[in-house]
């Protein structure tokens, strides 16, 4: 069926409540749950991750302290950087601006850098400076322009910021009235693009756009509703991913399932670079919304594990079968080889909950997470805007044992 929403920005800071009372209950919900039913910090990391994070580092095991170094020593994790808010982002050329996203991305891989840095080891500096460029971004930002484009920045670059944003959330250096304003920013200029776009995909057919761009645009309207304590918006990206007509919903972007409890990904046939950024979105989503009780990673018996065990089968350099794709623009006759081994950070928080957590076999996840280790960031995988496209450092943050 079609997927509508009631869209309606109202009152910014509107506190909602769960009517049908929390989801069954998850390792990371023992603490720090609000009146309003949401977990702080809920989005990709809890206080419970934090402080396992703290402890592995301050024992010095490894993985993590692999992990840790190289958080450290990214630029982006450095109190030498300094933020770089602009009024309007352009992604995708206009014919009339230049593109200037860049900005964003490094200040969101920075943001999020920081955080995790003050969380980890307790100084304060690494928070001030994290704070200093949510506050440049809150008190500049006005809107995302561009071509069609502009709505990858709405997503990948939202759920960027709205981590960075909810892991500060509870720094007591961090005024209230400029959190609101960061919150304020993030439901008057994000927001409105990823539900615009869920909702007419840019006027397009609704097979027309590749699973990325719903999958992104999800990450950022969940991630937000946290963020901002709107319920409303948490269940918008919630029903999406289930029922969604557009090929980010969970039937679409695995489409295909196997007896061999694999399943084909949409975006399979064009190529593996984005194929892996589909099971990045996934992995992100499902972590954030297990966050809050809710269990996608296990949704229609474990689809989204069926999607990442075929892409890391077939990244690793093994045979997949494949089914000709089809949609209103494109037929694929075969899977596409075209960057196969494509490497991101985004396996060991499969690794860790599907296997290590669940205790489910997952074998080319393993194996994929086993040969990325440790996980870097933002820059550490080129400088281009592919290499912003997860936060990363998954080795460190995800790591169970």
């Amino acid at each position: 069926m079609r997927f509508t929403s009631t869209f309606f920005l109202g009152t910014l800071l509107c506190f909602a409540t769960c009517a049908t009372g929390c989801a069954a209950s998850t390792p990371s919900q023992a603490t720090n749950r609000h009146s309003d039913g949401f977990v702080h910090p809920g989005l990709l990391h809890t206080d419970k991750d934090f402080e396992r994070m703290k402890q592995d580092v301050a024992q010095k095991r490894e993985p993590w302290m692999q992990d840790w170094q190289m958080l450290t020593a990214n630029r982006h994790a450095s109190l030498g950087w300094n933020p770089n808010a602009q009024a309007i982002v352009y992604r995708g050329s206009d014919h009339v601006h230049h593109e200037n996203y860049a900005a964003l991305f490094n200040d969101a891989a920075a943001a999020y850098a920081l955080g995790l840095r003050w969380k980890i080891s307790g100084d304060d500096a690494y928070a001030d400076k994290a704070v200093a460029i949510l506050n440049a971004w809150a008190g500049t930002l006005t809107s995302i322009q561009g071509s069609s484009d502009r709505f990858l920045a709405s997503g990948i670059y939202g759920y960027e910021l709205a981590n960075a944003a909810e892991i500060l959330r509870s720094y007591g250096k961090w005024p209230r009235a400029d959190f609101q304003r960061f919150q304020a920013m993030m439901l008057s200029v994000f927001y409105p693009m990823n539900h615009d776009f869920l909702t007419r995909h840019n006027g397009a057919k609704i097979d027309h756009y590749w699973a990325n761009w719903d999958l992104a645009n999800m990450a950022s309207m969940l991630s937000i509703g946290v963020l901002t304590d709107r319920r409303d918006i948490y269940d918008e990206a919630i029903a999406y991913f289930k029922h969604g007509d557009g090929n980010g919903s969970i039937e679409h972007v695995v489409w295909k399932l196997y007896p061999n409890g694999l399943g084909q990904v949409q975006e399979s046939g064009r190529d593996q670079g984005h194929t892996m950024l589909d099971i990045a979105l996934l992995g992100t989503f499902c972590q954030m919304a297990w966050n809050q009780g809710d269990d996608l990673f296990g949704y229609d018996d474990n689809r989204v594990l069926r999607g990442a065990e075929y892409a890391a089968q077939y990244n690793l350099g093994e045979d997949v079968p494949y089914t000709p794709y089809k949609n209103s623009d494109v037929t694929q006759q075969e899977i596409s080889a075209g960057g196969r081994g494509n490497a991101r950070p985004i396996w060991d928080l499969l690794y860790n909950h599907y296997v290590v957590l669940k205790g489910l076999k997952a074998p080319h996840v393993q194996a994929f997470a086993l040969k990325v280790r440790p996980e870097g960031g933002g820059g550490n995988y080129g400088p281009n805007s592919g290499g912003f496209d997860q936060l990363g450092y998954g080795t460190l943050t995800f790591t169970l044992r």
